[in-house]
């Protein structure tokens, strides 16, 4: 299964790292270490996430929980697409 990341998941990636890197540089690095590794297994576990019911195909859309983030993606046949990457206290609104 092919994985690919949207532009405003990079950027919130990018966002992420930038804002934890101010403080504390090495947790950034092992946090953004962590998220890949997380969401790199959905190319073999692609149901792993919980269903976004708000979502127009919940089936489709899930949300992977990575200790204080969330991954939200959505599955294709043969492609799994990051679509938003936010912190928890941030607000979810990512559709």
């Amino acid at each position: 299964m092919k994985l690919s990341y949207s532009p405003e998941s990079i950027n919130d990636l990018i966002r992420l790292r930038e804002f934890i890197e101010i403080k504390n540089p090495q947790a950034a690095k092992r946090i953004a270490i962590s998220i890949k590794k997380s969401i790199n297994e959905l190319k073999s576990f692609p149901y792993i996430g919980v269903k976004v019911e708000k979502a127009p195909n919940p089936e489709l859309v899930r949300d992977l929980i990575i200790g204080s983030y969330t991954a939200r993606y959505l599955i294709r046949p043969k492609e799994i697409t990051i679509l938003r990457i936010w912190h928890h206290k941030e607000k979810e609104n990512r559709l």
